[in-house]
């Protein structure tokens, strides 16, 4: 496979890539034209702001599969148009989180006590103490904009500063405000009653221009504002507007909403109370060798079918919960291939069942996985993480997912039902240990197997010498078995035989297998998730 890497980004990400055996090219500086010249050959690419993944850009990235944004922001990227085609968008939220907090704190720092002009008129030749007279943050208040992973942090350090903190996050708990000692208030008591403003929300349809002319003017005169989030979050043009009017004491900007920010199009021109940097929140040595390691990481996953907890176009998941189901993943989607290959005829329902503690967790991921499994055998479109849910949808195919806290015979496990019109089939799986996968049922059919490579299924009449023939057939056509177990049927004098293989069974041995006497069925299902 082969990714493209469309921005300067750090070695150490891209090391790793080819480390996993991945031909990288690196490739800056190309307009829409240009990435829509090449990404055809592309199996995945990795992009930083510079880059704009538009969605003519991801039409003509047919073999695509996977888009890696080297840090937080994915504005750049189509998000819609790279769902609608089964490709997973990755980023990397947390790498650069303590850089842009002390970026942000720098900027504070900085228009406060004019560290920047003082600096400037120093090197002038110039001595003026009284003009660069600042200011004190103790007993100020510091409203912030969005109280996650990098404005608690700020919080934390402006308390360290005496200073008082609330803010406004609709998504935050009150509970959690109260952990971070922070007082929570709307945007409006935030705006009027706050010394200093900093945001740091991501860009998304409700926080695009949040903060504009109307917002500004109902801040407290004296207020200074910072943006180390994203752009177009603010009207810079406003901002500009108040400042100049006197309203606005001071601002600190290093996100525009056009980048980069030219003189034709920068306001703050001549406005010697303000601190402009081109943005630079992630820009320190470790976190652009986090960001560039971490989203090489999501890539990697993506192409080798895995889930990805930092995908932005799945739904999210805290990495405690990740932590919890991960181990199943890999279980879940081999159910979801032997599920569909016991079935006969259409599917018209698919039905999971978690039990024991699995079932106190979020497990919607854990259903797309055997989905995953149940729909990439029978169709010639590639169906992952991304877009199982709706490939299901459009085929009508209905998924449950029900929750149960009797344990049964397992600590945990999962019952993968398929229903066609023809009937029904269940499988049963679990975890030994955490970590090794076993299916221990089939339909009523007590087993006990690793589902992997191939498996071939074969229920008969409980005679002699069956096992013996089967043996000898694939003996003789150098087939090796790996692995075999025997379970008895509910039907009087009869038994189901599971045995794992090593290799293909070709059609002709397959053929000799089925005509042996007492065989009822045989069938070969090719348990592979790449």
């Amino acid at each position: 496979m082969k990714i493209l890497v469309s921005d300067d980004v750090s070695e150490k990400g891209v090391e790793l890539l080819r480390q996993h055996g991945y031909e990288v090219d690196v490739k800056t500086n190309l307009d829409e034209q240009g990435l829509i010249d090449c990404i055809g050959e592309y199996d995945g690419m990795v992009t930083r702001s510079m880059t704009h993944v538009t969605a003519k850009v991801i039409a003509a990235g047919k073999k695509l599969k996977v888009i890696g944004r080297a840090g937080v922001g994915v504005d750049s990227i189509d998000i819609k148009a790279a769902t609608a085609r089964g490709i997973i968008v990755v980023n990397a939220p947390t790498a650069n989180t303590i850089a842009a907090t002390e970026h942000t704190c720098a900027m504070i720092m900085a228009i406060t006590r004019h560290i920047p002009q003082a600096h400037n008129s120093l090197m002038a030749g110039e001595w003026d103490r009284e003009r660069f007279t600042g200011i004190q943050l103790q007993n100020k208040t510091i409203g912030i904009i969005g109280v996650g992973r990098i404005g608690s942090r700020i919080a934390k350090r402006m308390q360290a500063m005496e200073m008082h903190t609330i803010g406004y996050d609709p998504y935050i708990p009150d509970e959690r405000f109260e952990q971070l000692g922070v007082e929570p208030v709307d945007l409006d008591t935030l705006l009027k009653r706050s010394d200093y403003i900093t945001m740091h929300t991501p860009l998304t349809k409700e926080t695009r221009g949040m903060i504009g002319a109307e917002e500004i003017a109902k801040m407290k005169d004296g207020v200074r504002v910072i943006n180390v989030s994203r752009g177009a979050v603010l009207d810079i043009n406003a901002l500009a507007d108040a400042i100049k009017s006197g309203h606005v004491a001071g601002a600190a900007i290093d996100v525009f909403p056009t980048e980069p920010l030219t003189e034709d199009i920068n306001p703050f021109k001549g406005l010697d109370n303000v601190v402009i940097t081109p943005h630079l929140g992630a820009s320190t040595v470790e976190a652009q060798i986090g960001v560039s390691v971490d989203v090489a990481e999501g890539v990697i996953a993506a192409l080798n079918g895995e889930p990805v907890p930092t995908a932005v176009n799945m739904a999210p998941l805290p990495k405690n919960v990740y932590l919890t189901i991960q181990p199943y993943f890999d279980l879940m989607e081999r159910m979801g291939i032997i599920g569909v290959y016991l079935s006969e005829g259409p599917m018209k329902e698919i039905r999971v069942e978690y039990s024991g503690e699995l079932a106190k967790t979020e497990t919607g991921l854990l259903t797309t996985a055997v989905l995953k499994g149940a729909l990439n055998p029978i169709l010639q479109e590639s169906v992952n993480f991304v877009n199982a849910p709706d490939v299901a949808r459009t085929r009508h195919i209905s998924v449950k997912e029900i929750k149960t806290q009797d344990k049964g015979y397992f600590t945990d496990s999962v019952t993968v039902t398929i229903k066609t019109n023809k009937g029904e089939h269940s499988l049963v799986g679990t975890l030994f240990n955490h970590q090794e996968a076993k299916i221990v049922q089939i339909d009523e059919y007590r087993l006990d197997f690793t589902p992997e490579g191939y498996l071939l299924l074969a229920p008969h009449i409980d005679q002699p010498n069956m096992i013996g023939q089967i043996s000898t057939i694939l003996g003789q056509a150098h087939i090796n078995i790996t692995g075999m177990q025997l379970a008895k049927m509910t039907k009087e004098g009869t038994n189901i035989m599971a045995i794992a293989v090593q290799d293909d069974i070709p059609n002709d041995i397959m053929l000799k297998l089925r005509g042996i006497e007492g065989i009822l069925d045989m069938k070969l299902i090719h348990v592979d998730t790449h």
